[in-house]
């Protein structure tokens, strides 16, 4: 998804869904002013739609293929 990322809070675990409650990874501010969260599922399947309504979209989809690092891991 061709995307802007905002200067607004990151998204976090309690950040839902807004179509099926799960967790969001997407933050679509509306020219209208309000805001809705998507999973990345859903954020994918509306993209085209989203584009139209959005002034700017927060897209965090990259942490679902990040891999976290290892504690104990580190180099010493």
């Amino acid at each position: 998804m061709t995307t802007v990322l905002t200067p607004a809070s990151p998204l976090t675990a309690g950040d839902r869904c807004d179509r099926c409650g799960a967790q969001a990874y997407l933050r679509v501010l509306l020219t209208s002013g309000g805001e809705l969260l998507f999973c990345a599922h859903h954020g994918r399947k509306f993209e085209p739609e989203l584009k139209k309504i959005a002034a700017e979209i927060q897209d965090e989809t990259d942490r679902l293929t990040a891999v976290p690092a290892v504690a104990g891991d580190e180099e010493h």
